[in-house]
């Protein structure tokens, strides 16, 4: 039976168990009943099964089905180091499972939970009843070994059980190697899982060996295969005078590239005039489509990837190198293909027209964020003599990108300045500097011309109708929202909420109103913390935090599987290509394309996350007893983090605060002492000295020091800071 029936068929059955007139009865009963044809009862046995597992049908020792006592729900278990976990929902609150009702569960197994009785408190509980699948098959960790047998401790905190190897599956594995181990039982009833080695990555101190865990942890492909080199290196071929052919030929507008001085995958390039204020700006963008064909094994790869991945010491690409840093990057100097969007605005920047177009370009120069600053913000003379010719567009740059800044922010973009994190490593991988990478007025110019391009690009293919990949942002959690407009009422602000939605223009409000005061680390990050995740969808409903329409990724497709995907569709629509055949291909594989591409950017924001914490932790390893002023950045039961300057982040553990005995309260976000009334909060600025670090765990022991201890003291003697911590 087919999915359509099966659930038309079960909303039947479970309306005659609803009945107020229904008594349990065995499924040959219920046929009878329903007067059933012993030819299709095997399909009424299907619908009861799959009601059954559903958990809204229970069914007797005696095989007699009833409508099920208790609420029943599915959805995938996300595990806590210390044992609970909760139950992650892909609509309405996550429910909470307390340890004692995991009931052996596993890190990202799909399981079946039933929702406890309120007990009163502010979040659903559950209990888990069934494990329908298993999330996790291969696991990364620390091997010990013991006479006749081993065990591998998991890197992922999350796996709560070690996993027991016997001798024989070992594959020769010593203590202190890192492995990849295979489950082979996920054991229950108190028994450990058990499983076998299938690949040894080295010992847990050789170089490189702690980035390769997180690599194989997160089951990022690293090599491509020969037969997508193969393929890469066939179709990379120099722009040849047939390419170009139809084409739009703008080789001679004046053209640079504005990127990071390590960036070596240069997939869009700037063009800007200006006439009767008028601005006519062109965002051109690698023409990727023309050597990624569809269906072909580069196509395939792409899509399985997802994105590329930057790592600490290393990017993992969607497309091998040969593309992405070679014929598909817009290099000084070289004709290439491009797919650009050009732009007329007026002074108010307003969009007044634009053109989609299949191009040629050659860019003229290829400019970093740094060289750009120093010609615009720092009137650096050298860097602004040696790019003389190209001064005025930069100075028109920095005009229009603030007159589009201006009006996104007039209409409510949320605009969020936490710091991203630099690590610069040593030739051995070793981190010798931590600092926040800031945003400068090149980095801003860049962002708003691509949030144009993105905008237009959507809205135009929203009006056309086309099946399409949009980059969607919904409305903050009702409750978040909620608790934070109480909370905020605390300090003497208020926001505006109409039938329990929230403006984004509310939010930058508040922004503003904080900005530059005491409690603004605090309020800002508990506004993101309200905020949702962005995510790929074939429906267009709007970016909440840019306060837009319309919105897509149509800007980076060397790196970005949906920006490839919408510029197929761009191409074929420019083409006269895009028939109803056509339109049914797409809008039968987008969905799926939109969810994979959703999953894998997760999954790539996780690892960068865990290969940025290894190095911190790594770097702090050489700061042990040294003191840091930072700022409370996170409040829980068990203690607070606490994020220096530099981006690092440690617990303050509870159990550290000797000088009282602390609660913690939830609905301020704050730890207070019970004798002492004294309170740490978050955005509370504190001086801490490192106390320990765990390079296996990836954590970072803070303690508190007294104020008349100065930040940045370098102290040989671990033991003379402890002694000045409060008691």
């Amino acid at each position: 039976m087919d999915q359509e029936a099966l659930e038309k068929r079960k909303k039947t059955i479970y309306s005659l168990l609803c009945d107020d007139f229904y008594v349990p009865m065995k499924a040959k009963e219920m046929a009878m009943l329903l007067q059933i044809p012993k030819s299709q009862r095997a399909e009424l046995q299907e619908v009861l099964d799959a009601l059954v597992a559903d958990g809204k049908a229970d069914v007797s020792k005696k095989g007699k089905y009833s409508k099920a006592k208790h609420h029943f729900v599915t959805g995938v278990f996300e595990s806590h180091p210390k044992g609970f976990g909760f139950l992650r929902m892909e609509e309405g609150e996550d429910i909470y499972i307390p340890e004692s009702e995991v009931h052996g569960a596993m890190h990202l197994d799909t399981v079946q939970v039933k929702i406890m009785p309120s007990t009163g408190g502010k979040r659903k509980e559950g209990s888990i009843v069934k494990i329908l699948e298993h999330g996790v098959t291969k696991v990364v960790g620390y091997y010990e070994q013991s006479k006749n047998f081993g065990f591998v401790v998991p890197d992922n905190q999350k796996i709560a059980n070690d996993i027991f190897i016997p001798i024989e599956r070992s594959k020769g594995a010593v203590s202190g190697h890192k492995v990849v181990c295979e489950i082979t039982d996920y054991g229950r009833d108190g028994r450990k899982p058990e499983g076998k080695i299938v690949e040894i990555l080295g010992h847990v101190n050789d170089p490189g060996v702690d980035i390769l865990s997180i690599v194989k942890a997160y089951d990022l492909p690293v090599e491509f295969s020969e037969k997508i080199l193969n393929q890469a290196e066939r179709v990379a071929k120099e722009v040849s005078e047939a390419d170009m052919a139809g084409r739009m030929d703008i080789r001679d507008w004046q053209t640079v590239t504005i990127d990071g001085e390590d960036a070596k995958d240069l997939d869009d390039a700037i063009t800007l005039t200006e006439k009767d204020g008028i601005y006519t700006l062109g965002v051109h963008i690698a023409d990727v489509t023309n050597y990624v064909q569809e269906h072909s094994a580069l196509d395939v790869e792409a899509e399985k990837r997802g994105t590329s991945v930057y790592l600490v010491d290393r990017v993992i690409p969607m497309l091998p190198h040969t593309l992405s840093n070679g014929i598909c990057s817009l290099n000084q100097g070289e004709n290439r293909l491009a797919l650009s969007c050009i732009m007329k605005f007026d002074d108010k920047g307003k969009l007044l027209d634009h053109v989609i177009a299949e191009t040629v370009v050659r860019v003229d120069r290829r400019m970093s964020y740094t060289s750009v600053k120093k010609i615009i913000q720092e009137q650096d003379e050298k860097e602004r003599a040696e790019y003389e010719e190209l001064i005025p567009m930069f100075e028109r740059m920095e005009k229009l990108a603030a007159i589009l800044r201006k009006k996104r922010m007039k209409r409510g973009s949320i605009d969020f300045d936490f710091p991203e994190t630099k690590i610069i490593l040593d030739e051995k991988g070793r981190p010798v500097e931590i600092k926040p990478y800031e945003r400068n007025v090149a980095t801003k110019i860049i962002e708003d011309f691509m949030l144009a391009a993105n905008e237009t690009v959507a809205e135009d293919y929203f009006w056309q109708e086309i099946p399409f990949v949009y980059r969607t942002h919904e409305n903050p959690d009702e409750e978040k929202i909620q608790k934070l407009s109480t909370f905020i009422n605390n300090f003497g602000y208020s926001m505006h909420i109409a039938k329990d939605e929230v403006h984004p223009k509310e939010l930058q409000k508040l922004l503003e109103q904080i900005d530059g005061t005491p409690e603004e680390p605090l309020i800002s990050r508990l506004t993101l913390r309200s905020m949702k995740q962005a995510k790929y969808t074939v429906d267009c409903t709007g970016h909440f935090g840019l306060a837009a329409k319309y919105y897509c990724h149509f800007t980076s497709p060397i790196r970005r599987y949906p920006d490839l995907q919408i510029h197929r569709i761009i191409k074929e629509n420019l083409r006269g290509r895009m028939n109803d055949t056509r339109k049914a291909h797409y809008e039968k594989i987008l969905p799926e394309v939109a969810l994979h591409a959703s999953k894998r950017e997760r999954l790539a924001e996780e690892a960068e996350r865990e290969t940025d914490k290894l190095k911190k932790v790594e770097y702090m390893e050489e700061r042990i007893g040294q003191v840091f002023e930072g700022v409370i950045s996170g409040v829980q039961e068990w203690g607070f983090y606490v994020e220096l300057p530099n981006t690092v982040e440690g617990l303050v553990h509870v159990t550290s605060l000797t000088d009282d005995f602390y609660h913690y309260e939830e609905s301020s976000y704050e730890m207070i002492g019970e004798r002492t009334n004294k309170h740490y909060k978050l955005g509370q600025k504190v001086k801490v000295i490192v106390a320990d670090t765990d390079k296996i765990m990836r954590t970072i022991d803070f303690r508190v020091v007294r104020d008349d201890v100065e930040p940045d003291e370098a102290v040989k003697d671990e033991a003379s800071v402890l002694s000045k911590m409060t008691d």
